[in-house]
């Protein structure tokens, strides 16, 4: 496969500014952010940063994140000494898509992007098109935008629908705009409005759903997406897959037109370059592929690292090539637990290895290279003070490094055979071994991993195009995550594959060439010797 595989680093800007200015003494918006963290950011191998909740929310959505029970306690969890200046409404309940103003203007916005340009960066800002805040203006000037209810299914499904007072403001809700007995507002006539939700769960009680069997509503928000466009390089969007039509249908029994085909159309003759990120689930990422998007979340992936065997893995990696390329790799988010407490160190490693050295959008979070290991939610401005976990740090250092290589971003991807390393040992079942090579090169990595809970060893196969490659030369292998540096002959790799004898969750990222000079290694070196 031929293309870029860019690395995207997620930031929680609300939590990172404030930091920042606690470490200051003074407030910090985006102008005030040094040269030298952007310049780490192009260093280190980014292409994206994703600044994850910039958009202004409402005093109806503080209200209802500080006083709803269930997110009161997730916060008090994360944060003991939580206080309401700490939650400041979830950065998916969108009032405006303007600039938080704690963040600086529309213009600070820009001369950020422009920043980031400069380095070779580019912009990444969140796009929700399921739901709006329950203080966004529509609310008041544009209440049949929305889906709305009665007081028969407010009383059948509380947890689900609102009530809306009519004497609204686009600055906010009348009445208190807590979330108790489902009433927000009461100022002249009401109406009945549903709480933003997906099929599976409870209504988000901060939110209002939008309508999109309402062709105005569609419109309404293909101008909103074009707005957003324009104040960055590409969009990640929030659960993109909310409004595809059956599930809309199945969701709120009410048929729709497709709304992301035309959107996007529009969108990319504006900006022609613009990039789209679905958040999706349920296996719907080729709908969403196929309606316009560049990348999808690649869920499935995550849970397999998580739960299952290397065997699950090979499966998932042995899609259509056309496919991989176009789902987005990663190990945690905003929105699932932090890997440093989900997987144990070693597999960790292994797993980070897997995921991020497979073809596709390499996708990493605040926090993740530094091992944390509380969840933030979205709600919080405010962030629990964590050590660095020094080893992981090195390792990550030392993994992105490895992608900074030309051959894993530009270069052809295969997934290779592992064969077992002598008759009745089946140990080769739990390695997954993947090739990065140059079709017209002689750069060649190689990743493998033995995600088995015992050592193993296998023979990793090389396909006949790299096998041509190799004959007639010895080749060097350097561990980019690791000391080990092994010498091969190019025939026997060609013929018999490359020889692994690996600890359980063992990992290495091999940058294969061919040595100016032959040079003397020990045995211990070479550890690793074919049996």
């Amino acid at each position: 496969m031929s293309g870029s595989h860019d690395c995207l680093y997620q930031i929680n800007t609300r939590v990172w500014l404030n930091e920042l200015s606690r470490l200051a003494g003074r407030p910090m918006t985006l102008d005030d952010v040094p040269d030298d963290t952007l310049d780490g950011w192009a260093a280190a191998g980014f292409d994206w940063i994703w600044l994850l909740s910039v958009w202004r929310t409402g005093p109806a959505g503080r209200a209802i994140s500080r006083t709803h029970a269930p997110w009161r306690s997730e916060f008090l969890h994360t944060l003991p000494d939580c206080v309401d200046d700490d939650i400041q409404g979830s950065g998916f309940a969108i009032a405006d898509y303007s600039l938080d103003p704690r963040l600086g203007g529309a213009e600070s916005l820009a001369r950020f992007r422009l920043r980031l340009r400069v380095r070779g960066l580019r912009l990444m800002l969140d796009f929700v098109p399921n739901h709006t805040a329950l203080d966004h203006p529509w609310v008041a000037a544009r209440p049949e935008l929305y889906v709305q209810g009665d007081a028969p299914l407010l009383a059948r499904e509380p947890r689900n629908y609102t009530r809306i007072g009519s004497g609204l403001s686009g600055s906010g809700l009348s009445g208190s705009g807590l979330r108790g007995s489902g009433r927000i507002g009461s100022a002249g006539g009401e109406r009945v409005l549903a709480y933003g939700r997906d099929p599976y769960f409870e209504g988000w009680p901060d939110t209002a759903q939008l309508d999109y069997s309402q062709p105005a509503t569609r419109q309404a928000m293909e101008g909103e997406l074009l707005r957003v466009a324009s104040q960055c390089d590409g969009l990640r969007c929030d659960m993109a897959m909310l409004v595809l039509p059956d599930v809309f249908e199945r969701t709120w029994g009410r048929p729709t037109a497709p709304f992301w085909p035309a959107a996007i159309a529009k969108l990319r003759d504006r900006h022609p370059d613009f990039q789209l990120l679905a958040e999706v689930y349920w296996d719907r990422e080729w709908d969403l592929l196929q309606q316009g998007f560049d990348y999808a979340y690649d869920k499935r992936l995550y849970d397999r690292l998580r739960d299952h065997t290397a065997r699950d893995i090979r499966g998932h990696l042995a899609a259509d090539i056309r496919f991989q390329r176009r789902l987005t790799r990663f190990l945690e988010n905003h929105d699932e637990p932090r890997a440093a407490a989900v997987f144990a160190r070693p597999r960790h490693e292994a797993a980070a290895v897997i995921a991020f050295l497979a073809p596709g959008l390499r996708f990493f979070h605040q926090g993740q290279l530094e091992g944390r290991r509380l969840r933030i939610s979205p709600h919080l401005v405010r962030g629990p003070g964590e050590p660095v976990d020094g080893a992981l740090a090195r390792f990550y250092e030392q993994l992105l490094g490895a992608l900074r290589d030309p051959t894993v971003r530009r270069g052809e991807w295969t997934l290779l055979d592992c064969g077992p390393a002598w008759e009745g040992n089946p140990s080769h079942d739990g390695f997954v071994a993947q090739l990065w090579h140059e079709p017209r090169g002689e750069r060649i990595t190689l990743a493998v991993a033995n995600f088995a809970h015992d050592r193993g060893q296998c023979f990793a196969r090389f396909p006949a195009a790299v096998g041509g490659k190799l004959r007639g030369r010895n080749w060097r292998l350097v561990d980019g995550v690791g000391p080990e540096i092994y010498e091969r002959d190019g025939d026997d790799l060609a013929d018999r594959g490359l020889y692994l004898d690996m600890p359980p969750m063992g990992r290495h990222v091999f940058r294969m060439h061919v040595p100016s000079q032959p040079s003397p290694l020990s045995a211990s070196t070479c550890a690793h010797q074919q049996r």
